[in-house]
């Protein structure tokens, strides 16, 4: 039998069991009223002998267990039909929902012209699906620009390599820039395949725990990059107060590392970079604000999405793999944190971290 089957089994002997039971009992209480009855005699003599059940009262009985058989039939019958027609929205929305999952996401359920649980369950499935397309669609993105990312600076290797080995008039300079093309080259898949480690490690989770102070995570980035500030000739501004927080301290201290390197790559000369930490509502805020180019305000939520930039700057150039952003937000989810970006109208980033 069915698992469907099963359901409609036990609804329908749900139904007609109590209404059989309650049958029974009613029906038995002209019977045992029937049998305790006994005649009321008058004046001084023997005790009355007790009645003893005639044709009469068989034929009660008779009829009492007929009557409550066709019941009983009765109410399993109706009690089947009723189970039908309550499980049929359930049976549409599963073979439904088989159809969406076997063939495509874009499908829905819709409302299945009631306001009862049923439709809520529909509603919750449509829901589930939604963010299961936006999931997968995220994924394959994700591969396809992972792969062109990567197989950027392989292309170029191979192509070094070639130029240097089929050029008869070759130098060992020239080998050794090439040598160096290509080590810079290597040097660009290694942070490109460090920072997919680093978003793949963020969007697992936080499995261990800390107490920390976030002014002492975000000054010690901000120390170990005042050289590349100075060479950008960019001014920064930092203010630390105490912010403790708890989490993955390694974690945080990439986020803090890749929000401080996109407020100074994506600048101007004579631009500033502004850092600061502080306890906002009891939460240990981090806020880090850049100078640049204006950033139209339908663009600002792409940009923490992988290998998303606002130009179309490749490999090679100061841009980045654009997964800087992508790290921030899924750090920031990991730890429950609320990431607040902002596009001043006069350029540049705002992004707010809001630890909880």
């Amino acid at each position: 039998m069915s698992a469907r089957r099963r359901l409609r089994t036990q609804l329908t002997l749900l139904y007609a069991v109590p209404f059989l039971a309650s049958g029974a009992i009613l029906l038995s209480i002209p019977i045992l009223q029937g049998r305790e009855s006994t005649p009321v005699g008058i004046g001084v003599g023997p005790p009355p002998v007790a009645p003893v059940p005639g044709p009469d009262f068989a034929r009660v009985v008779t009829a009492s267990a007929v009557g409550l058989a066709a019941m009983g039939l009765v109410a399993l019958v109706l009690g089947w039909l009723i189970a039908g027609r309550f499980l049929r929205p359930l049976r549409e929305i599963t073979a439904t929902a088989r159809d969406i999952s076997a063939r495509n996401l874009h499908r829905r359920l819709g409302r299945t012209g009631r306001n009862d649980e049923f439709t809520e369950l529909a509603a919750t499935l449509d829901d589930l699906f939604g963010r299961l397309e936006a999931s997968f669609t995220a994924q394959r993105d994700f591969v396809a620009n992972a792969s062109h990312e990567l197989r950027t600076p392989l292309t170029a290797q191979r192509a070094l390599l070639q130029v240097a080995l089929a050029d008869p008039d070759v130098t060992v300079e020239s080998l050794r820039a090439a040598g160096r093309d290509v080590l810079d080259l290597g040097a660009a898949q290694e942070r490109l395949i460090d920072a997919l480690l680093t978003l793949a490690t963020g969007e697992q989770g936080v499995e261990h725990r800390e107490p920390f102070d976030l002014a002492d995570v975000a000054g010690a980035v901000m120390t170990g990059r005042q050289d590349e500030a100075q060479r950008r000739d960019l001014k920064v501004r930092v203010r630390l107060d105490a912010a403790p927080a708890t989490g993955d301290r390694r974690l945080v201290e990439s986020l803090v590392a890749n929000l401080v390197d996109n407020a100074l790559r994506h600048n101007t000369p004579g631009g500033s970079v502004e850092l600061r930490t502080a306890t906002v509502d009891g939460r240990a805020t981090l806020t880090v604000r850049n100078t640049g180019g204006v950033i139209p305000p339908a663009e600002l939520d792409r940009l923490f999405q992988p290998f998303q930039r606002l130009g179309a700057q490749r490999l090679g150039h100061s841009g980045g793999h654009g997964l800087g952003l992508a790290i921030v937000r899924a750090i920031a989810t990991a730890h429950g944190a609320t990431l607040v970006p902002a596009a001043p109208p006069e350029g540049g980033l705002a992004i707010e971290v809001r630890f909880g």
